[in-house]
Order: C-alpha cells, then structure tokens, then sequence
C-alpha cells in the first residue's frame, strides 16, 4: 500500500525543497513527548526536560495533542519562512475554521482523507470532537473545549507557546540544525533540477518514488508513491490557487516520513536527513516478561488507556474506578516489563506506553480504528 499524491502536469519548480523553522519544532516538541521514538536522542531530551521550566513543561503537556502521536499539519506549513516567528505569522493569517478543523484532524477525526465541516459551525461534528478527545484524557478535553469556545485566545495562547519553546531552546537548535538543513534542501533542489525527479525522491527517502503511466485505476500520468500502510490519495492541486509539494527536510523528525494531505492542503512531505543508530532488539525474556504482565485484565485495560495519551495516576483511578494504590501496584508491574515509562512534566507526573518494542505494537493493535494516517504517518 502507498499514499499517493499525484502531480500530473506539474511544473518542476512547484516541488520545492525548504527547510522550515516550525516544521523543526514540531519535530522536536514530538521527540520531547515521545522520547522512546527517538533513542539517539535520550540525552537531549533528558537534558531539556530537566531544564523546563514548570510553567513552560506545563503548557507543553496541555497542548502535546498537536504533536505527540503525530504531528497537525498546522505545524507542517507549506510555505515556510526564514525564521519561526514568518511561520508563525503565515499561521495566524489561517481563518479560524480552517485553524481548528486542522487542530483536530489526527487525533479527533476518523475521516482525515475526507472534507469535513469545521466545529466551530457544524453541532454534530463538535459534539463527536469532545467526545474523541474526552477519550483521550482530561488535558486534551480541557483544550479543546478551549479551542472550540475561545479560538482567538487559544492561537494567541498557542503562539506565545511556541516563541517561549524558541527563547528556551529551540533557538539554540536551530542555529545549529538549520544550516544543515538548508544545504540539504539546497542539494535536493540541484538533483531535481540535472537528475529528475525520479532520481531525487529514492535519494530524499527510500519510502518515496515516481509512478508513470497507467495506475490501477486506469489513470495516466505522474504519481509520488509514499510508502505506507494506507492507501490515500491526493494531487498537487488539491489548494488549486496554490498547486504544487512542499518537502521540508527535518533533523529530529528521524525516523519519521510525515505526509500531509488533508482535502484542499496543499500537499507537504517532511523527510529525515540523519538517523542515530536503532536499539537492540528486546530479548526473549522480556517479551514473556511483558506477556505476563498484560495477562491481568486490569493491566491490559490501563495500557489502553495509556495507548491514547499520558495520564497521571490520578486520573487513572477516577477512570477505572480504583484507589491509586491500586494503580500504582498495575503501574510498576508495567514499568518492570518495560511497557510503561513514567516522567515528570512540570507538576505533573505521566505515565505512558514506550513508542518501540513489543508494548507499542500490542497498545495499537487494542485501539479502536482511528484515521489511517494516525497510525501509519509516525513510520519510516
């Protein structure tokens, strides 16, 4: 299976190469909040997380829904700008509408491939956004009933958000990642321009390659094939006032290939550049460790749980009815197999399933069907 964007007649310079400032921090707030996706950047996420503070950490953790498990295309822009606070501004410059419908699109909508009314105007898609988000735990209730009553005040909220990251740290990230991302995106616009296009997609990532001719629809022309489990479908005139792929190169967004390509957006891919090396694999011992401790019903129901978002122990006891002791004797018996790790995030103290092994797997395979891309874009 493969997404597929097509981009018959599309003239070579509507493919653009460019790094982007927001794209980057998207990439980075996700390896913060899923640190097991990224094991090459235990140390960094270590160092930084120590060094939040509370307030900042706080904040981070109300909002993580825009980023943790995947990232919105609100922070994909497809015409970056040179520095965070021009991506920024192309953000605010978004309607309101088309701002939350976008906010929503991963983790409360099961139609991501289908046009679908904003909720701030239509009752019935409001009303199934809260009841997906109250699924997913209290914070992410909380903000959206933020987002749905006071959108003004929530993007400005969201913005002063994202310049806080920067003056924290993402400033000093991207002065140093930004140069190699640039000269990438320079190198990638030359293969374009003297190899083709078919040469410069297996060289952007071996996920991505050029279909010509008759597709199994019996349609002619061009195709990008985006190796995935899904099968979507979009073209490169999906905005037709703005035609045309944005690729944005990312350095902390390893392994992870993103696609955006919600109705009426103009299609943008974001590619790694640099890998650290993987994990060894978990051994024997483990993994019967872990299926034993999933054979308590009780267990298996908390990682559910956990598979849709961090939740404190508190919150786990008022959803499952228990003390908290109780949780806490479920919880180390996780966290001895390893499919449970517990942080602190400002004043809170989480708990979630790590994002690689055998607990990762399992947690989705118990998920209700979400969208296809929410479960397939975080893969290489």
């Amino acid at each position: 299976m493969a997404d597929v964007i097509d981009i018959t007649g599309l003239p070579p310079e509507r493919l653009v190469f460019t790094p982007s400032p927001l794209a980057e921090l998207g990439a980075v707030l996700h390896a913060l909040s899923e640190p097991g996706h990224h094991p090459g950047l235990h140390g960094w996420v270590t160092a930084t997380s120590a060094g939040l503070k509370t307030d900042l950490a706080d904040r981070l953790c109300e909002a993580d829904f825009l980023w943790r498990s995947s990232r919105s295309d609100i922070l994909l822009p497809a015409h970056p700008g040179a520095t965070l606070a021009e991506d920024l501004d192309a953000l605010d410059r978004i309607d309101d509408e088309r701002f939350v419908a976008a906010a929503f699109e991963i983790t409360c909508s099961s139609r991501y491939t289908q046009a679908t009314p904003s909720p701030l105007v239509d009752a019935e898609e409001q009303a199934r956004v809260r009841e997906m988000a109250a699924a997913r735990g209290p914070r992410q209730a909380a903000f959206t009933n933020r987002m749905l009553t006071d959108p003004d005040g929530l993007r400005v909220w969201l913005r002063r958000l994202f310049e806080d990251c920067e003056e924290a740290f993402f400033g000093d990230i991207w002065r140093r990642v930004g140069i190699q991302l640039a000269a990438d995106a320079r190198h990638k616009t030359e293969l374009l321009r003297h190899k083709g296009l078919a040469e410069t997609l297996p060289a952007t990532s071996t996920a991505l390659s050029l279909e010509s001719g008759q597709d199994g629809r019996g349609s002619g022309g061009e195709r990008i094939l985006v190796d995935k489990l899904a099968a979507g479908r979009t073209t490169a005139y999906s905005d037709a006032a703005d035609p045309g792929v944005t690729f944005i190169p990312t350095s902390f967004g390893w392994p992870h290939l993103l696609l955006s390509h919600a109705p009426g957006w103009h299609p943008v891919l974001q590619y790694p550049v640099a890998g650290p090396e993987l994990p060894a694999p978990a051994a024997l011992e483990l993994v019967q460790q872990r299926l034993e401790a999933l054979g308590h019903p009780m267990r298996m129901q908390l990682c559910r749980t956990l598979s849709r978002g961090p939740h404190t122990t508190g919150e786990l006891a008022n959803a499952f009815n228990i003390t908290p002791p109780e949780v806490s004797r479920h919880v180390a018996t996780l966290k001895k197999a390893g499919l449970i790790q517990t942080r602190r995030r400002g004043r809170y103290v989480l708990h979630q399933p790590p994002a690689v092994g055998l607990s990762r797997d399992a947690v989705v395979a118990w998920q209700a069907p979400t969208d296809p891309r929410s479960l397939t874009a975080e893969l290489p």
